[in-house]
């Protein structure tokens, strides 16, 4: 008897632990609601036009019953969350400030507010989607996020600021027309995965953020798709980046990362490599871009392996004051090379260079690449190899691959930035 008393005791507890289920309706005072509930509570708002600025101080659950909107009315943030646990989804937020200095958002997770999740809302013309700012194990996921789009871009907030966080899971959100679809500063150990990111000045910005994981998402349409700035320990896979108007990928001071199995294509600068050490850079397809690498200011000690190089009108750019070896293992393909396999082994019987006599004289007369298939050239370039007194720096890969690993490049062919 003792033992079915405990039972049903803990039972009744547990039901009044998930709180009651609390329905909102057109005319009602949102935030009368939101100060009356208690902790776990769901508040279920049907579908009408909701506005002021709101705030949750309690754990509670706000769900939309047919997509009701609540709107800031062009001031402050539209709703702040202040507590732990709290649950956001189905909702139409709208219509933040607009001020910089205040960072007006359509949703700000306060510092504290642990474990909250935004999901499945439409967060629309407000500076930042989500201001989250020393809350951890956030969840941000099937949101469609869009910006003041009519602001100039330096007057825009970011799509989701990420700002002294860990934990954070980033998932299946449609961001655009913000400055920054994703700025990541200080945050660690954060999943993105499955994000389109696009029409803004960066897809992601990362900034001393360390152990994060970004994969399987869309970059494209941005100035630049992903950049990674003074951070370590990160993994980049399975991504694609294609279409941005400077880069596809920046690894700008990076070290002890893995660059892998990403889609890079019709970019103005495809991998844009500065100052990175101790990184793998794998399997990846750079493809179409104007440059397909630009390397510079040291960047060593990488492992530089299985890539596609295909079609990219400068294929590398580099900068350095010795040669820089890649594919010692096995090798990158580049479409360019003009060696021969003649044991077929699938490797080429010399080592491929970038940037030799002939290419350093395109870049400084383009109108010379009408004529690189041309005998003449062919025999500059024969007589830079010979005579090192020519020869400068470079990219050097002594088992380039005669054949592709990616046999669907050519579906990546003209993906270039509207107007290009």
């Amino acid at each position: 008897m003792k033992r079915l008393f405990l039972f049903l005791l803990s039972g009744l507890l547990l039901a009044g632990a998930q709180g009651a289920t609390v329905r909102v309706r057109p005319g009602d005072s949102l935030q009368q609601e939101i100060n009356k509930a208690q902790a776990g509570d769901v508040l279920e708002i049907e579908r009408g036009l909701y506005q002021g600025n709101f705030v949750i101080s309690k754990p509670l659950t706000l769900r939309g019953i047919g997509r009701p909107t609540l709107s800031g009315d062009f001031h402050g943030d539209t709703l702040r969350i202040k507590a732990t646990d709290v649950l956001i989804e189905g909702l139409i937020v709208r219509d933040s400030g607009d001020s910089l200095l205040e960072q007006n958002a359509g949703v700000t997770i306060w510092p504290g507010s642990h474990r909250a999740v935004v999901r499945r809302c439409d967060l629309s013309y407000n500076l930042f989607g989500l201001w989250i700012e020393k809350s951890n194990d956030v969840t941000v996921e099937a949101n469609l996020i869009t910006g003041k789009r009519d602001y100039n871009s330096s007057q825009r907030g970011n799509g989701v600021q990420l700002y002294n966080t860990d934990g954070a899971r980033i998932l299946a959100n449609n961001i655009s027309f913000v400055r920054d679809a994703l700025y990541v500063d200080v945050s660690h150990h954060a999943i993105f995965k499955g994000n389109k990111l696009h029409h803004s000045r960066y897809g992601t910005h990362y900034m001393n953020s360390y152990y994060n994981s970004w994969e399987d998402n869309d970059s494209y349409y941005n100035r630049g798709g992903l950049a990674l700035m003074e951070v370590r320990n990160n993994i980049v896979r399975n991504n694609r980046s294609w279409g941005n108007s400077d880069h596809g990928i920046m690894l700008r001071t990076l070290q002890d990362s893995v660059i892998e199995n990403n889609v890079i294509a019709g970019n103005n600068r495809g991998l844009f490599i500065y100052d990175v050490e101790y990184a793998t850079i794998k399997n990846n397809l750079v493809v179409d871009n104007f440059v397909g690498v630009h390397i510079s200011a040291g960047s060593t000690r990488n492992e530089v392996e299985g890539n596609d190089f295909i079609g990219n009108r400068e294929q590398v750019r580099y900068v350095g004051a010795r040669d820089e070896r890649w594919g010692e293992k096995s090798g990158n393909h580049w479409s360019n090379y003009l060696g021969w396999d003649r044991d077929g082994d699938g490797v080429g019987d010399l080592p491929y260079e970038a940037n030799d006599m002939v290419d350093r004289l395109s870049w400084q007369y383009p109108s010379m690449k009408l004529l690189l298939a041309s005998p003449a050239v062919q025999a500059l370039r024969l007589l830079g190899r010979q005579f090192p007194v020519l020869r400068v720096p470079t990219i050097v890969d002594p088992k380039p691959r005669m054949q592709a690993n990616n046999k669907q490049w050519s579906v990546w062919n003209g993906k270039h930035f509207p107007g290009r």
